[in-house]
């Protein structure tokens, strides 16, 4: 078969890729893209938009109940798994469709099979055979779920098959801290299942500020997620039907639980096993993930990485915007690469939280002196819900200058007030200005402008602080 020839050839079609892919086409280069998925990639298909689509299932249950405070009642409520899940699909096909058809509007040519580099600026189709010799190759393959290997880890699902479940658990245990094991247990607790976190660490969210920490896992614990610290899973087996069944799940800390499911959300890897990266020289680190400098250029000539395959920042919009500062650099009129620092992010749990800057640790340890504003309370809305969920908001700010550093937040609308917060951070306004902004009232983002006072934490007797 006849080699055919690319100025760019995408190994991933996933947000970054795509995004790389059709920018490129679009200054005029020749472009082909592989998936061995699905069209849109994990984020689209098996993360952010079917997680949240989950994430908004799951707060009716506590909408229902907060709103008997505001005078609304209602009978025979019901859930239904199997509607929600159908309902998911649907919108992902409708999704994966918009993305397989912007490619062809830009006119890349997009192939649903497994690519491998081969060597010589090749990239090799493997269920066609097709050939392709390319003047650049980018890799955005993303990542895939971390396997520990344990005895019986076969029993359990990860983030890929989570979607995809027949039947609702009535009891599951998630094993991990970071955003996938806390979202999905506040998800999983929200439409009633009984459900346990199983963690090796003391809190979770390792990496966030350490406030924003402590409060989600306390709100964790509120919404009836059993949190279980300092403890990893030893073993599953399948429990006789005599004993009803179910999963027998032995933990190091010499626990037994037993479980409708057991949740693997322990990390997640570059997905580069397999794809060639040996036979073309590619440098990538002990963990799979690729060696790449600010530009996404590897150690071999013509050949980039974006997005979660580099592991860098692994959040959506960053593939995005690395994919087209790429293709800015290669095919276009402006080489430049994409700023990582003071990127927003937020972890869907309820409440849910939001981040951007450095976390109240890391700014101790660039900075030294640093002064902390920060504020925990009950909203307003919970005046008349009964419920005991509270707020947090939290700005951390460079003593020498006063510019705001790290801003970190729960609240129902953390997400949404963090993105406004990071053009703050961003742009590096003062604590000052911050403080000149008029409040919108009555919000739970007014906090943000109206903190005036230092905190100042506790002290011991003889003087050492908490």
């Amino acid at each position: 078969m006849s080699e055919q020839e690319v100025d760019l050839f995408v190994i991933g079609a996933g947000s970054g890729g795509v995004r790389a892919a059709r920018v490129s086409a679009q200054f005029g280069a020749k472009v082909a893209i592989a998936e061995e998925f699905r069209i849109g990639g994990t984020c689209v298909i098996r993360g952010c938009v079917p997680k949240k689509l989950l994430v908004y299932a799951s707060a009716y249950g506590s909408g229902f109940r907060e709103a008997q405070g505001y005078g609304w009642s209602a009978e025979n409520i019901s859930f239904d798994w199997n509607a929600l899940i159908a309902a998911k699909d649907v919108e992902i096909d409708r999704l994966s469709g918009i993305y397989r058809r912007n490619l062809g509007n830009a006119g890349v040519a997009a192939f649903e099979e497994r690519a491998e580099l081969i060597g010589d600026g090749k990239v090799k189709l493997v269920k066609s055979g097709q050939v392709f010799a390319a003047k650049k190759i980018l890799i955005a393959t993303g990542g895939t779920p971390r396997r520990i290997g344990f005895p019986g880890e076969e029993l359990s699902i990860s983030s890929n098959e989570v979607f995809h479940l027949e039947t609702l658990p009535k009891k599951i245990l998630i094993a991990g801290g970071g955003y996938i094991a806390c979202e999905f247990a506040s998800i999983f607790a929200g439409l009633g299942v009984e459900t346990s976190l199983v963690y090796r660490r003391d809190t979770v969210l390792r990496g966030f500020d350490d406030d924003l920490r402590t409060h989600i896992h306390n709100e964790l614990i509120a919404h009836g997620v059993r949190v279980i610290t300092h403890a990893s899973i030893k073993e599953i087996a399948k429990q006789d039907a005599k004993k009803g069944g179910g999963l027998l799940v032995q933990l190091d800390n010499g626990q037994p639980m037993v479980v409708d499911q057991v949740m693997m959300a322990v990390g997640r890897v570059a997905a580069t096993a397999g794809l060639g990266l040996d036979v073309a020289g590619v440098k990538a680190d002990r963990s799979g993930a690729i060696q790449v400098d600010e530009f996404g250029q590897t150690n071999v000539p013509g050949v980039f990485a974006i997005g979660d395959v580099t592991d860098r920042i692994n959040l959506t919009p960053v593939a995005i915007r690395e994919g087209a500062a790429f293709a800015d650099s290669e095919f276009g009129d402006r080489r430049h690469s994409f700023d990582h620092k003071d990127v927003a992010s937020a972890v869907f749990t309820q409440p849910p939280a939001g981040s951007v800057g450095l976390s109240e640790a890391d700014a101790r340890a660039e900075y030294g002196e640093i002064d902390i504003y920060k504020d925990a309370f009950r909203p307003m809305r919970h005046t008349l819900s009964g419920i005991e969920e509270r707020y947090l908001m939290k700005l951390v700010v460079r003593a020498s200058d006063q510019v705001v550093v790290g801003v970190h937040l729960v609240s129902d609308a953390a997400p949404e007030i963090i993105q406004v917060a990071a053009v703050a951070v961003k742009a590096g306004l003062t604590k000052a200005q911050w403080d000149e902004t008029c409040a919108v009232h009555p919000t739970a983002a007014e906090e943000l402008v109206l903190m005036r006072q230092k905190f100042q934490p506790p002290v011991l007797e003889d003087g050492e602080a908490l």
